[in-house]
């Protein structure tokens, strides 16, 4: 199953994205320019792999619902969204609405 909820914040509406999986959840919450993702994002693989797209995002774990992802602090971000000023330890919603 899947659930998609706007999300508002300063303004900006947010999408995010719950996607139930056997065993897991997998969480997204997105802007127009980037997002934010459970631990299955790998950052790693956009860093090097996909550095040339250029992607704004960031991942936070330990999260189980779209809420706690918007307020948890990213365990790792991508080398483009450090370049826009997000950090490591940010909240997601902080990090989104500098993605927006």
């Amino acid at each position: 199953m899947v659930h998609i909820v706007p999300i508002t914040e300063q303004g900006k509406t947010f999408i995010g994205i719950e996607v139930l999986l056997p065993k897991t959840t997998l969480l997204v919450i997105t802007s127009e320019r980037g997002y934010i993702m459970c631990g299955a994002l790998d950052v790693g693989l956009l860093n090097e792999k996909l550095k040339d797209r250029r992607i704004l995002a960031g991942r936070a774990v330990g999260v189980k619902t779209l809420e706690q992802l918007w307020e948890a602090p990213l365990e790792s971000i991508t080398d483009e969204a450090a370049s826009i000023g997000v950090k490591v330890g940010m909240a997601g919603k902080e990090a989104l609405l500098l993605m927006s």
